[in-house]
């Protein structure tokens, strides 16, 4: 059976990649195409070259800008020409779910969100590219609209959707009256390890954009001179972050993956103020056996199980339900008068069921299962993919 991955685009390694990395290593023979393929040899762990970029990869500043190309990504993801193969897997969110497709061919959905520049995240697109004021926000905003609805009718390029979250499967249910099945994404607990001893510290680390409101983590710190706080992330924000910061608090910009690693061993609490899709990094702090503050909506009600949620023992942090400073600092204190109630080995318990391993059995289960229902079905004899071993 020939199988085609579709991924938006390979710029860095971040989640949806170790998605896509695992998709890879359960069918390491698949062709992968994807809008442009930017993603340096040094990071791409087990992810192959593309077989297939669009005319995207060609045009300048490709590279760096190409977000600014969105208003031309339909057109580029439709030009690929996929009517060779009989599994289609697309990974996406943006507009990876729009390549089109045959009668026969079974096209199954990994959608890390309905796409945001579409959907909710259209001001911050505008502002980003320039596009928000004058004659050229207006042509914009009406290009917006029209990507949204043509990212509304290519939802029926799909046969099946599965949602990296409960949270995203409401979205899709929201967005395009479809259904998904959850199956969270892969997390590589097994880099992270457990250490009993903590530092005083707080900790939080994020890409510097407004949506991820680190700004918000620095003013409540800034409120509380008696807790220090570590802070990691670049982007856009840090110096407006900066310039938040008292005496106790910390900023560290970018930093290496092993430091920031043991400073989330070392951290009593890691921060976590943004409303994700999934949120991969609360659970890599979790797997060192680190509890979370946690903005109580998202992702992260999924992968955080709060004090009022959890049996004797079995916390792995605290939400907040506000995302205001008053909230965040109640959730502090929240974790400072039960920090007792913290323990690093259960913490680390509950991160261990995102592990890779688990992701690529659930995924091929169900791409199993509908392969048997899929009108071609006696493709399923030649859909095995390899054992389960590690990348």
């Amino acid at each position: 059976m020939k199988t085609a991955v579709v991924h938006d685009w390979l710029t860095s390694y971040a989640g949806s990649e170790r998605v896509l990395e695992q998709l890879l290593a359960l069918y390491p023979d698949a062709d992968l195409f994807t809008l442009v393929d930017f993603l340096p040899s040094s990071e791409r762990h087990g992810i192959k070259k593309s077989s297939g970029t669009s005319f995207l990869q060609h045009l300048p500043y490709a590279r760096t800008r190409y977000r600014n190309y969105l208003p031309l990504m339909p057109l580029a993801i439709e030009r690929f020409d996929l009517s060779a193969y009989d599994l289609i897997v697309s990974s996406s969110h943006a507009v990876a779910k729009g390549v089109r497709t045959r009668p026969g061919q079974l096209h199954i959905c990994y959608c890390h969100t309905p796409m945001r520049y579409a959907w909710d995240l259209r001001e911050q697109y505008l502002r980003e590219t320039g596009l928000d004021r004058g004659l050229k926000g207006i042509a914009a905003r009406a290009v917006l609209e029209w990507i949204r609805r043509w990212d509304l009718k290519t939802a029926s390029r799909v046969d099946h959707f599965i949602a990296n979250s409960q949270y995203i499967s409401d979205r899709i249910r929201r967005a395009y009256g479809r259904d998904a099945t959850v199956i969270y994404p892969p997390v590589n607990v097994d880099e992270f390890t457990l250490i009993e001893k903590r530092d005083d510290y707080f900790l939080a680390a994020s890409r510097m954009v407004p949506y991820k409101k680190m700004d918000l983590i620095v003013k409540a710190f800034a409120a509380l001179p008696g807790e220090r706080l570590k802070v990691v992330g670049e982007g856009p924000d840090l110096e407006k972050t900066r310039s938040l910061a008292g005496a106790n608090i910390e900023i560290l910009g970018y930093q290496r993956g092993e430091v920031l690693r043991d400073l989330m061993q070392r951290t009593q609490a890691f921060v976590f103020a943004a409303e994700e899709d999934f949120g991969i990094i609360p659970v890599e702090a979790q797997a060192c056996g680190t509890p979370v503050i946690a903005y109580g909506r998202g992702g992260a009600t999924e992968t955080v199980i709060p004090l009022e949620r959890a049996e004797e023992g079995g916390a792995t942090g605290v939400f907040f339900y506000e995302q205001t400073i008053d909230s965040l600092i109640g959730a502090v204190r929240k974790f400072k008068e039960n920090r007792d109630r913290f323990v690093p080995r259960t913490v680390r318990k509950n991160a261990e069921r995102f592990n890779p391993l688990r992701f690529r059995k659930e995924l091929d289960a169900f791409i199993r299962e509908k392969l048997l229902e899929h009108p071609q079905e006696q493709l399923i004899e030649k859909s095995s993919p390899r054992s389960f071993r590690s990348p």
